[in-house]
């Protein structure tokens, strides 16, 4: 039975090398996955997902407007489909999160969601709100502070490499901008920030 899975981290947890995973599983049992990604992240090319170990493939893109039910089932329809993968699915919309939900249960595709549950500031992405809502499956995937214990939340960092408390949700980066942290730590650095 098809389900619509959420696995949330932190950064650098290993969410897009687990995508890739996966894909390479489906693949060399002669299935056939389908990867999405955010167009807004083009770090490692639009249409690329790549994880920091040195692997990547190519994926299919979805931005603000694209309505991935079509895309998938237009594929679906090309050549059978046995699993979606989406990468950067904090970036999806609600509607989007609501059409994977139709893809598991009118195309009875699984759908394998990666992407951070917060921002850098603490507040949920529209996609992981919704994810974390409507998935039938949630998975932490999980990633250690520098003292050891388990980082949730992300702290931004400006080009001077000082933590940032304010600015728009999304800023596409990598490990130069953003260190994943445990609450302690990050309570230590940006409570002082806010109070500026």
């Amino acid at each position: 039975m098809a389900q619509l899975y959420f696995y949330y981290s932190a950064m650098n947890a290993g969410k897009s090398t687990t995508l890739l995973q996966s894909a390479f599983n489906y693949r060399e049992r002669g299935m056939r996955p389908m990867i999405l990604t955010a167009a807004i992240d083009d770090r490692a090319g639009v249409g690329k997902v790549a994880s920091r170990i040195g692997l990547q493939a190519d994926a299919f893109v979805f931005d603000a407007q694209s309505d991935v039910f079509a895309l998938i089932e237009s594929q679906h329809n090309e050549q059978a489909l046995h699993c979606v993968l989406v990468d950067e699915s904090q970036f999806l919309s609600k509607s989007q999160v609501q059409q994977l939900t139709e893809v598991v249960d009118k195309l009875h595709i699984p759908v394998l969601c990666y992407g951070l549950r917060t921002d850098f500031l603490g507040e949920l992405f529209v996609g992981s709100q919704y994810l974390l809502a409507w998935a039938d499956k949630l998975v932490e995937l999980k990633t250690v502070c520098h003292c050891g214990r388990k980082a949730n939340h992300v702290l931004r960092y400006d080009s001077e490499g000082r933590a940032v408390a304010s600015g728009d949700q999304v800023q596409i980066g990598g490990n130069e901008r953003y260190v994943s942290v445990c609450r302690k730590h990050y309570k230590e650095v940006l409570v002082p920030q806010l109070a500026q």
